[in-house]
């Protein structure tokens, strides 16, 4: 059998609750055979997708009958690191690399957490420092998307470390990179979403960053935690909207940052109000002021309001951070956030 009549074999192979095959997808990295002996090496991230694979591949009929012996290794599977978690009172530093770490966090989803700390990140590496992003909101990564990189797919240099995304100045890498499409879900425990995002902070070709941003998922869980454990965090910066049910859960990420001794530099209230395109009248759609009672409530600053915006989301949607816009008025909510933040980093 030669090396393209194993490929033919490995088109009937498919993805996990996919269409597409692994030739297809490009998840072959290297095939060698001698004598009896099949030797095939993937490129998935994804530990529970390559042992269906790799159990599918070793029992199918078509090679069994050409290869005693068939093995498969996985070309990225995680190499063994030491798992001596931190605590949040004496953290690891997985970053050495990065000057200031900010957590960007919220209480629930769907408050425009990743947003903020898309335009955060482009605002930072506009003012000419060196920037990384780490989405670490493994269930939901919209950082790709939001950065104009989720076409791009993981790459890795002479040493062996993964080559991140760069886009705006900002160096990405996200869950979102290592999916065969946008639509394949991470069903992941947490301890291997953890494990992942350990991956990324220590084998990923980060250089020297000045900034390093985190976009959190939302709540106050294990990948929360972790980070806590694993980063000497310079501070987090968290995002609400004015709806009550936002800010009932957000006060529960406020405690757990205070609980765990990470500083917070501050709360950012996302679509705190609409202006109507054709009359320029002002409406508090999800309520007014609450975000800046809060801040008070628990002695954290406040950093800025953004409005319910169809061009800030129309441009995220398109891959154009708002903050790359000419509209001086969309740039200055984002810039404003943004010099706050360098000015409590230097302190």
């Amino acid at each position: 059998m030669s090396e393209n009549q194993i490929i033919e074999v490995l088109k009937n192979i498919k993805y996990p609750n996919l269409e597409k095959n692994i030739v297809d997808l490009s998840l072959i990295d290297n095939i060698s055979f001698n004598n009896n002996k099949l030797d095939i090496a993937l490129k998935i991230v994804n530990m529970e997708a390559f042992e269906i694979l790799s159990q599918n591949i070793k029992t199918n009929t078509n090679l069994q009958k050409q290869f005693e012996n068939i093995n498969i290794i996985n070309k990225i599977e995680a190499p063994k690191k030491s798992m001596n978690y931190g605590s949040t009172q004496n953290p690891n530093n997985r970053a050495p690399y990065a000057k200031n770490i900010i957590a960007v966090s919220s209480g629930k989803g769907g408050v425009g957490k990743s947003t903020v700390a898309a335009n955060i990140a482009v605002s930072l590496a506009q003012d000419g420092y060196k920037v990384g992003i780490l989405d670490a909101d493994v269930y939901g990564p919209n950082i790709p998307r939001m950065l104009g990189v989720d076409g791009e797919s993981l790459k890795w240099n002479d040493q062996d470390k993964i080559i991140p995304s760069i886009n705006f100045g900002v160096k990405v890498m996200s869950v979102g990179l290592t999916t065969p499409s946008i639509d394949t879900p991470l069903v992941w425990r947490s301890s291997v979403a953890v494990s992942a995002l350990i991956q990324f902070l220590e084998d990923v070709d980060w250089g020297l960053l000045d900034y390093l941003v985190i976009d959190m998922p939302p709540g106050t869980g294990d990948v929360q935690l972790t980070m806590a454990q694993e980063l000497k965090l310079s501070g987090a910066v968290i995002v609400t909207t004015p709806q009550m049910a936002s800010i009932d859960d957000v006060s529960r990420s406020i405690m757990m940052f205070k609980d765990v001794g990470v500083k917070i530099f501050g709360l950012v209230e996302n679509m705190s109000y609409f202006i109507a395109p054709d009359t320029k009248q002002k409406y508090d759609i999800f309520g007014s002021g609450r975000g800046a009672e809060l801040s008070v409530k628990y002695g954290i600053d406040f950093l800025g309001e953004i409005p319910l915006s169809m061009e800030i989301r129309e441009n995220c949607d398109s891959g154009k951070p708002p903050v790359v816009l000419k509209d001086e008025t969309i740039r200055g909510y984002y810039k404003n956030i943004t010099a706050k933040i360098i000015t409590k980093t230097k302190k």
